[in-house]
């Protein structure tokens, strides 16, 4: 009986997610499903849903989520009929934010709440660059040197606050010399980059976002860090991007 129940409900997840409504210019896009063996939501906002290209980009990538979501709900459902443990409904929440519009560039910032049935729900971030100008999505490190270029030039002071807040939290300072991966740095790999600016016009300001297991256990939770640009920062752009980036106010 039990093992119907779960093939039943395999057989009833529709292939395609359903089409949200058309929305009103000047609208941005939210959609929500939910059944007995998952909750999707995806959003983005509206400077993103006025580019076509990059709300069709975005709607590809919900699409793409919602699919992995029904695929995994509806294989767990089977496995814990077979196993006879409780079935726990997953979830996949994914929002996008607008960092900043400005000449040539839109940049997008994501968070991604995802549930499995495990002890705990995981969370992460994204980024996205919409290159007005070729109309494509980047990554913001593309308009670097190199990704190393880019981490050489933020090491110093990201690492400073970042030691400083994982300090505050855990009541005693990080030791630079232990042998833990919690007291570790992360890479540029680790973290995700955000392209901002505070004058409207050009990328002034970095965005580190670093989600939980990377630079400290679950409790800490994440990590997210604002850096005004600087020469160091300057000098690690592409010479074809320069003029889309300046000094940031410094402190």
């Amino acid at each position: 009986m039990e093992e119907r129940v779960g093939a039943s409900a395999r057989a009833s997840v529709p292939a395609t997610p359903p089409q949200p409504p058309d929305t009103e210019a000047g609208e941005g896009r939210a959609i929500a499903e939910s059944t007995e063996d998952y909750e999707f939501e995806y959003s983005w906002p509206v400077a993103a849903n006025s580019i076509p290209a990059l709300a069709t980009v975005l709607q590809r990538r919900a699409d793409s989520a919602r699919a992995e979501l029904v695929e995994n709900a509806a294989e767990d459902r089977v496995a814990a009929a077979e196993a006879d443990y409780p079935f726990r409904p997953h979830s996949f929440i994914g929002e996008w934010e607008l960092v900043t519009d400005i000449p040539g560039w839109l940049s997008l910032s994501g968070t991604i709440s995802t549930y499995s049935g495990g002890a705990h729900p995981n969370s992460g971030f994204d980024s996205l660059l919409w290159d007005k100008e070729t109309g494509g999505a980047r990554n913001p490190l593309d308009l670097f040197r190199s990704p190393q270029n880019f981490e050489n030039a933020i090491a110093r002071r990201f690492c400073t606050m970042l030691d400083a807040e994982r300090a505050e939290r855990r009541g005693a300072p990080v030791d630079p010399d232990a042998d833990d991966y919690f007291s570790d740095c992360p890479g540029v790999e680790e973290v995700t980059v955000l392209l901002g600016s505070s004058n409207g016009e050009t990328f002034d300001r970095i965005g580190i976002l670093v989600m939980p297991y990377v630079a400290g256990p679950y409790a800490e939770g994440s990590y997210e860090f604002d850096l005004p640009v600087d020469t160091a920062l300057l000098d690690a752009v592409r010479p074809n991007y320069r003029r889309s980036f300046s000094l940031g106010p410094q402190d």
